[in-house]
């Protein structure tokens, strides 16, 4: 059985006014109904949590004070999730609310906790309605979208599709006759800055407004994942891509899908700092695969504790990829350079590797 992960954003739901818009609400809730009856397992992220909460307080326009937009989502959060109890609850079928934030990703076993929780309500037949805390973190109020959450979830899963939902039919190119045109396909592998978008900027929707839903197709596809960016307002797009029709601007996915623990460290898990490899070294940890020994380290930079991730550069700054330190960054510091028998003697009881290779993901692998 499919899993397939929807997201709705703030501009999709809400109109000019700050209102939820009630009837797209319910058409988009119809459509995942219509994918779970499908044999399918659907998902749903969606934002709406603050316009509903300064719709009940009163207030009319979007405060700027960090504070009152959390006491907004906090009031608004209950208010929206009626909504979407109200309406599942019509078509027979119970949602669940899942409240997560980027911390709970970061954490490997909190990142495991959340997988089986939601993999265990899909099993049960629950549609997941899931948003950022917008109560106590701040991403989701900064960037203003739940693309990224929506991604890492379709990776957390292992899902068929992702689809992000817009206020435009897909992507656009400049056409042969200079006319912006719909791009159907993104070929797997296409990074971020390579796919060709037309400048829409006289319309308001220019390549800053889908940059974050192109990075998180980026992300879904490097898992195996399949993405469409498509018209939030159209129905019965969703089921469409549940049965495998082409709508949208479609993403294809990578063939290679990495092992879950290595997609949680690329993704899910930040970087707290870097480690300066030489040239030998980078070249074992991309050719031959191996763990990053102390004799290859020139140096660190940013304060990381060991189980912390980090960057690995090579001597040109160019990233290698990305890892768990099994050390502090004045431990790497002290050990630079320096071979194993010295390193026991430098620091008794310390791990042999400073990075080992089970856990270390090349960059663009």
């Amino acid at each position: 059985m499919s899993v397939l992960v929807a997201k709705l954003g703030s501009s999709t739901l809400v109109d000019a006014g700050g209102n939820l818009r009630e009837e797209l609400m319910a058409a988009r809730v119809r459509d995942l109904v219509r994918v779970l009856r499908q044999g399918h397992r659907p998902v749903l992220v969606s934002s709406g949590a603050i316009a509903c909460g300064l719709g009940r307080l009163g207030i009319r326009e979007r405060p700027a004070a960090l504070p009152d937009l959390q006491a907004a989502s906090a009031v608004g959060q209950g208010v929206l999730f009626q909504r979407y109890l109200d309406l599942f609850g019509a078509h027979g079928v119970t949602p669940a609310q899942v409240l997560l934030t980027s911390s709970d990703l970061e954490r490997r076993a909190s990142y495991v906790n959340a997988r089986n929780t939601l993999q265990r309500l899909l099993e049960l037949g629950v549609v997941p309605v899931i948003n950022e805390n917008d109560t106590t973190a701040t991403d989701e109020l900064t960037f203003g979208d739940n693309d990224v959450l929506a991604a890492q979830v379709a990776i957390l899963l292992g899902a068929t599709w992702l689809v992000l939902l817009t206020d435009r039919d897909g992507l656009y190119v400049d056409g042969a006759d200079g006319a912006p045109a719909l791009l159907g396909d993104v070929p797997a592998g296409t990074r971020p800055a390579d796919v060709p978008l037309a400048d829409l900027a006289g319309s308001g929707i220019g390549r800053g407004g889908v940059s974050s839903k192109i990075a998180s197709a980026s992300m879904a596809t490097a898992a195996g994942v399949t993405c469409v960016i498509g018209d939030g307002q159209a129905d019965g797009l969703i089921p469409a891509v549940a049965s495998g029709s082409h709508v949208g601007t479609r993403f294809r996915p990578q063939a290679k899908r990495e092992s879950a623990f290595k997609l949680w460290l690329r993704y899910a898990k930040p970087a707290l700092g870097r480690i300066r490899v030489d040239a030998g070294a980078a070249r074992a940890l991309r050719v031959r695969g191996t763990s990053l020994l102390a004799v290859g380290v020139r140096g660190a930079d940013g304060q990381f504790g060991g189980g912390d991730a980090v960057e690995v550069v090579d001597e040109g700054g160019v990233l290698v990829g990305k890892g768990i330190s099994a050390l502090s960054a004045d431990e790497v510091r002290v050990i630079a350079g320096l071979k194993s028998e010295e390193v026991v003697a430098r620091l008794p009881g310390a791990a042999p590797e400073v990075i080992h290779r089970d856990q270390f993901v090349l960059d663009g692998d």
